[in-house]
């Protein structure tokens, strides 16, 4: 099941910059553990591919929904952003889920009524992260 790899050489090699480090204060303020816990049900089958990772799955969407990105501008911005990618923890080797993987995953979670608890967890601690 395990879609993202270890970081590699050239994740190794980046130079830190202020610009990809501007999200890891919210990443850090984030309780993802309670986040990940209410995913826990969302890829329970055994058959057909390997599915991506709901909490990586998430952080996407807050990434979307932050930016205002459509699916397929979604998809472009983890291929493309640094910044993206570390906030989510995909190294420069990873691929990127294509927009009707995205698409899929939030209609999933809105069958399960999730998207809206989803979203009142992340949104107390990130609206409290930019006011700090």
């Amino acid at each position: 099941m395990e879609k993202l790899k270890q970081r590699g050489l050239a994740d190794d090699l980046m130079l830190e910059h202020k610009a990809l480090t501007e999200l890891d204060d919210v990443n850090n303020f984030m309780d993802w553990q309670s986040i990940e816990d209410l995913l826990c049900d969302i890829h329970t089958k055994r058959r057909g591919n390997s599915a991506w990772p709901p909490l990586f799955m998430f952080k996407a969407l807050l990434l979307q929904s932050l930016h205002n990105l459509s699916d397929p501008g979604l998809e472009k911005q983890l291929a493309r952003d640094l910044l993206f990618r570390r906030f989510v923890g995909l190294s420069l080797a990873d691929s990127v889920p294509d927009h009707s993987s995205i698409w899929r995953f939030r209609q999933l979670l809105e069958k399960q009524d999730l998207m809206k608890v989803l979203l009142a967890c992340s949104t107390r601690p990130l609206a409290c992260s930019m006011l700090a």
